[in-house]
C-alpha cells in the first residue's frame, strides 16, 4: 500500500462525481421523500443490509418518507457515495467521518450510549494469542513482531491501533501506511473479523480490533472464548450518523428526534446502543489531530 489514505478516497470520490446530485428532489417537512441511508460494512453488505431492514421501518415510521439502505464493499465506497450525492445520510466509523468532511459538507448528528461502557465511547483493542507471552504492547513494538489492522480506514480497527503503537515507540509512517518499524510487516486485512482470524491463526503476532466485535465473535464462538488476550486499549468516541450539511437544520432536526425518541428493546438491540445521544464536529477533534499526524486525514 503504498500511496496515502487520502489519495485512494479522492480517487474514489472522483468516480462519484458522475452520479447525479440531490436537486429537485421531493420532500417531506424536509426530509428528503426517499431518504438514502448509507451503512459501513462491519459484515458481508448484504448481510448488513438485510439485518438493518427493521431500522429502515423505524425511519420511514417516524418521518413518513421511504428509505433506501445503501452497504459498499468498504469504507471508502460509502465516502464515495455521500461525495457523488447517491445517498443523504450514513454510519461512519469516526475517522472515516473525518476523511469524508474533506470532501462533503456533513453535520454529524447522534452516536449510541454503549452497551459495554455506558458512554458514547467504544473500546479499540491490541490482542495476542493466549499462549503468545506477550504480555503489553511493547512486546509487540520492541520485539519487531507482525501486526494486522483492519481497514485502512476503520477508527477502531486502524487509526487507534496505530495510535497505540505510535506511543509505545513505533515509527509508523506518515506517508507509506503499511510501514511502521521496528514492526518486521503489517498487513490490512479489511475487517475486524479477519484480523481477529489472523491472530488467532498465527498469521500474525497481533492486531487492532473493536472489542466489542470480539466478544460477539466470541459469542458466536467464530473465535474461542479466551483464545485472544487484550495486551492494550483505548476508547474512542463512537461512530457518528451524519448527514449531508444541504440537506439543512429541518431535516438534521428530524433526523435526529428519530434516533433519540427510540424505544423498542430490539431495535436498539440491533444497532447496538442503549440509546442515542446528539453529538457535535467538537467530539471527533481527537480522531482528526491524530488522524492527520498519522497520514490517515488530511486536514486543510
Amino acid at each position: 500500500m503504498r500511496k496515502a489514505v487520502v489519495a485512494l478516497l479522492t480517487a474514489l470520490a472522483l468516480t462519484a462525481c458522475g452520479a447525479p446530485a440531490a436537486e429537485e428532489r421531493q420532500t417531506r417537512d424536509g426530509v428528503p421523500a426517499t431518504l438514502r441511508v448509507g451503512l459501513i460494512p462491519n459484515i458481508a453488505p448484504e448481510e448488513q443490509k438485510a439485518k438493518y431492514q427493521p431500522f429502515a421501518e423505524h425511519m420511514k415510521s417516524e418521518l413518513g418518507v421511504d428509505v433506501e439502505l445503501f452497504v459498499a464493499s468498504d469504507y471508502a465506497g460509502v465516502v464515495a457515495a455521500l461525495v457523488g450525492g447517491r445517498i443523504d445520510m450514513a454510519y461512519l466509523g469516526g475517522l472515516t467521518y473525518a476523511q469524508a468532511e474533506q470532501q462533503v459538507d456533513l453535520t454529524p448528528l447522534v452516536t449510541e450510549i454503549d452497551h459495554e461502557t455506558g458512554t458514547t465511547k467504544y473500546i479499540s483493542a491490541i490482542v495476542v494469542r493466549r499462549d503468545s507471552g506477550y504480555t503489553d504492547i511493547a512486546d509487540i513494538v520492541r520485539g519487531g513482531r507482525t501486526f494486522a489492522f483492519g481497514d485502512v480506514s476503520s477508527t477502531s480497527g486502524s487509526l487507534y491501533p496505530r495510535i497505540m503503537l505510535v506511543d509505545a515507540g513505533a515509527r509508523c509512517d506518515d506517508r507509506e501506511v503499511d510501514l511502521c518499524p521496528p514492526l518486521e510487516r503489517v498487513d490490512f486485512t479489511g475487517g475486524h473479523d479477519a484480523t481477529a482470524l489472523a491472530v488467532l491463526g498465527d498469521k500474525v503476532d497481533a492486531g487492532g480490533v473493536e472489542l466489542r466485535i470480539l466478544h460477539r465473535l466470541e459469542k458466536e464462538d467464530t473465535v474461542p472464548k479466551g483464545q485472544l488476550r487484550v495486551i492494550a486499549q483505548r476508547e474512542v468516541q463512537g461512530y457518528p450518523w451524519v448527514m449531508r450539511t444541504a440537506l439543512g437544520d429541518r431535516a438534521a432536526e428530524r433526523i435526529t428526534k428519530a434516533f433519540t425518541t427510540i424505544e423498542d428493546p430490539k431495535l436498539l438491540d440491533l444497532m447496538r446502543a442503549k440509546r442515542y445521544e446528539r453529538v457535535s464536529a467538537a467530539d471527533y477533534d481527537e480522531i482528526r489531530e491524530r488522524g492527520s499526524e498519522l497520514g490517515l486525514v488530511e486536514v486543510e
